[in-house]
């Protein structure tokens, strides 16, 4: 449990309190359609406060199922100050200045990457976004067809750079694991300075952050368990009794898969990727040969 509600962020407690609340319904043995039924809600509002996904989370509705799960007064207490840090508070990219170019599935995976405690991520085209540059990000927008107004642009290039601090939170830095293939490191994005400056900051943070590991697939290594496609893994502190996570994100849909199955499936094919990818050190010159080459 959260040991400092004060403290928290309103994603933590959102994923807290989910976690918590399908803990105490599983615990009392009451299935998800009773619970529906003797609330009048539809399946899908108790599937999102159980995962985390609503931005706020009303009280009566804490109170409801706290009544129906037999909780004791310290946890109704506790549940319901996790709540209410979800109507008080807004995580920063849930702020007006970032709204706008946020879309429903990309607030989600913020949620999750702001608590998460490792990613683990293969990317085929682009740099990882907590490790683009505003060069890079705006290079994106602009000639990769998105479309964004430059204010638009400017906001994403914001949330880039935002995003970055969980890299370097105090106390618990996220551990970052990045395999990328051989072509983003090529295939220039923006002006030759751009794709310079993006490359240079890579190996920086790769060299200068312990949290921080990089790897390339080369392309002499030939066809390789990721081509069907970019992904990223989560996992979480074990107090939030939160499984691991896939996240997937296209041109029109972001979602994050929970199930199993599908977990264990992209677990597999991160694991065959490593061993595919040239090692940590191997990589890093390859990307310091591509500066040169640009």
């Amino acid at each position: 449990m959260i040991t400092d509600i004060e403290a928290a962020t309103p994603a933590l407690c959102r994923l807290q309190l989910g976690s918590e609340l399908r803990q105490l319904r599983m615990a009392a043995g009451i299935k998800g359609a009773t619970v529906c039924k003797k609330l009048i809600w539809s399946p899908s509002k108790l599937t999102r406060l159980e995962t985390g996904e609503n931005a706020a989370v009303e009280t009566t509705d804490v109170m409801g199922l706290c009544e129906i799960y037999g909780a004791d007064p310290e946890t109704r207490a506790r549940l319901l100050g996790y709540a209410a840090v979800t109507k008080t508070r807004k995580d920063w990219w849930a702020t007006p200045e970032y709204r706008p170019v946020i879309g429903p599935g990309f607030r989600a995976y913020l949620d999750l990457e702001a608590t998460a405690t490792s990613v683990q991520t293969y990317q085929s085209e682009f740099v990882p976004g907590l490790l683009q540059t505003e060069g890079y990000v705006h290079a994106i927008y602009q000639w990769a067809g998105r479309g964004l107004p430059d204010a638009d642009a400017e906001r994403m290039a914001a949330v880039r750079a935002t995003r970055r601090q969980v890299l370097r939170r105090p106390d618990s830095p996220l551990k970052f694991t990045v395999i990328i293939n051989e072509a983003v490191l090529r295939r220039r994005v923006g002006s030759v300075q751009v794709m310079r400056d993006q490359l240079t900051h890579i190996v920086d943070a790769a060299e200068s952050s312990p949290n921080v590991r990089v790897q390339v697939v080369p392309f002499s290594a030939g066809a390789h368990p990721g081509m069907d496609g970019s992904f990223v893994l989560l996992q979480f502190p074990e107090f939030l009794a939160l499984k691991p996570m896939v996240y997937l994100e296209n041109r029109v849909d972001a979602v994050v898969k929970r199930s199993d199955s599908d977990v264990e499936r992209y677990q597999d094919v991160f694991s065959d990727l490593r061993a595919f990818a040239s090692g940590p050190q191997e990589s890093l010159s390859m990307i310091k040969e591509a500066i040169k080459e640009h």
